[in-house]
């Protein structure tokens, strides 16, 4: 396979087909929300261990 075979693949992959590549099963807002809960919550643990006490 030659690179710009290799590379126009991709991007017909990319594309996806009917639905923009979107799944059907993929909420944004709770992919947001799960992802801004962990976030926060690493945030919390990170200020636990940062006591200087």
């Amino acid at each position: 396979m030659s690179l710009a075979s290799t590379a126009a693949n991709l991007v017909t992959l990319a594309e996806g087909t009917e639905h923009g590549g979107n799944h059907e099963s993929l909420n944004p807002y709770l992919t947001g929300g799960g992802a801004l809960f962990a976030l926060l919550l690493l945030l919390w643990i990170t200020t636990r261990f940062n006591r200087d006490r």
